[in-house]
């Protein structure tokens, strides 16, 4: 195939979410919309890419990094209108595929079918449609005799007959470089919306005797746009089943996919199991043969073979659990290295904490690791016994094989093989009760 310059229409405010945050920068499964969006791209063998920005430029900028061109296009004047801004940054003779920065849910699949469809056509213009179950306010698709594409028929000013045609435009278009670049500083804003329309632009390469032909998309779901909140939660249920899918067809077992959680950016290991309300976010990778159990939330996590999570645990970011980890029931961890088969089972808080191998900490252990100004980091060493309700006061030490017995709160580091006991000796004051109950004085 030719080789490609993708344009992303990444410029508008999205008025129906009714925030400040740009719409492609709205997240759905653990990404801004338009990373999904060049994610898909890169994939497809694209990488010369220019994104339209417009409303919140600046963020999206910061968002998206500088390894791709940006074209400004203030104020949003329609989708032809920004595509006319990105043409300084296109190279001559090289084709052009133009999306929106707010379709997640395209593949990398589906735009390789595009390009290679495009290709073998040798059209002007290969068109991306589909034939959803609600066709709704989707542009129509009018086809001619010959099965090419006649016109695009925006909704607004499609009548009812044009309504009744169920394919529709996806908004996603392959152009050779001469035939975009001899029509689109023709368009004009004659339509309901007083906007450069680039359907337009498709309508005068047709009208300038060029091809225009189609590719239907398979899954009518890859089109879908974002452009309120309940879009931008059907989408990220959509990514969340989608990697579900991708995941069991890895060798993961998920007893129950559509109530689990787990971004795009997420690697799990074949042979781990995930019981239902797992939320599984951002760059974690999980090994093989684990157990994570039910509503477990792990973030930005690290966790080796074999472990065992949860339930009701929460994994926060910075957590590396080595092989056959256990943190179980109610167990958080922030920031905590914890070596190979090592137990924090249940009630426990251990954060900015290193902690070696074989070691066992008691339910209800708590790393106190900030002390109002400053976090401080607690390091207990291999095959450690922590004792439970234990208090450890950073920074502090542990040695190896030291024990701590429960109910401590430790303050001074622990010399290897030593047994800490720091608490208060216990003192039993006699006739407690009977010196302070009234009711064991009324027969007197």
């Amino acid at each position: 195939m030719n080789s490609m310059t993708a344009v992303i229409l990444a410029a508008g405010r999205g008025t129906r979410m009714k925030s400040d945050i740009p719409k492609v920068l709205h997240n759905a499964a653990g990404m801004p919309l338009i990373k999904h969006v060049l994610a898909a791209v890169e994939a497809a063998g694209i990488d010369d890419i220019c994104m339209v920005v417009g409303h919140g430029a600046e963020q999206v900028k910061a968002c998206c990094g500088e390894r791709y061109a940006y074209a400004v296009q203030q104020p949003q004047l329609g989708t032809g209108h920004a595509v006319q801004q990105a043409l300084p940054y296109l190279t001559p003779g090289r084709d052009v595929l133009v999306l929106c920065g707010d379709t997640p849910l395209l593949d990398a699949a589906t735009l390789g079918a595009l390009r290679a469809q495009f290709a073998a056509a040798g059209a002007d213009c290969t068109v991306l449609t589909a034939r959803p179950a609600d066709a709704a306010a989707y542009g129509r698709i009018v086809r001619g005799a010959d099965g090419d594409i006649a016109a695009i028929v925006e909704y607004r000013d499609a009548d009812d007959s044009l309504r009744a045609i169920g394919e529709v435009n996806s908004g996603v278009y392959c152009f050779r470089y001469a035939a975009l670049t001899a029509v689109i500083d023709e368009l004009k804003a004659d339509n309901a919306q007083g906007e450069l329309y680039l359907t337009d632009a498709v309508a005068a390469i047709k009208a300038r005797g060029g091809r225009v032909s189609a590719c239907v998309c398979a899954d009518a779901e890859q089109i879908a746009g974002v452009n309120d909140r309940v879009q931008l939660a059907e989408a990220g249920k959509a990514l969340w089943r989608r990697k579900a899918r991708q995941l069991m067809a890895d060798g993961v077992s998920i007893l129950d996919p559509d109530s689990v959680y787990i971004d795009a950016g997420v690697s799990i290991g074949a042979d781990t199991l995930i019981e239902p309300q797992a939320y599984i976010y951002g760059d974690t990778v999980i090994g093989s043969g684990c157990h994570i159990g039910p509503a477990v939330k792990i973030i930005d996590s690290v966790i080796g073979d074999g472990c065992d999570i949860g339930p009701f645990a929460y994994l926060r970011p910075g957590t590396r659990l080595g092989d056959k980890v256990k943190a179980g029931h109610f167990v958080e961890m922030k920031n905590a290295q914890i070596g190979n088969g090592s137990k924090v089972p249940h009630l426990s808080y251990i954060g900015d904490a290193v902690i070696g191998e074989r070691s066992n900490i008691g339910c209800g252990t708590i790393t106190c690791n900030y002390d109002g100004v400053h976090k401080h980091t607690t390091t207990i060493g291999d095959e450690v016994f922590v004792g439970s309700n234990s208090n450890f006061i950073a920074p502090v030490t542990v040695g190896d094989r030291a024990s701590i017995a429960a109910g401590s709160t430790v303050t001074e580091d622990v010399p290897a093989g030593a047994l800490a006991v720091a608490r208060g000796r216990q003192y039993n004051s006699k006739d407690w009760a009977r010196r302070k109950d009234p009711r064991y004085n009324k027969d007197k």
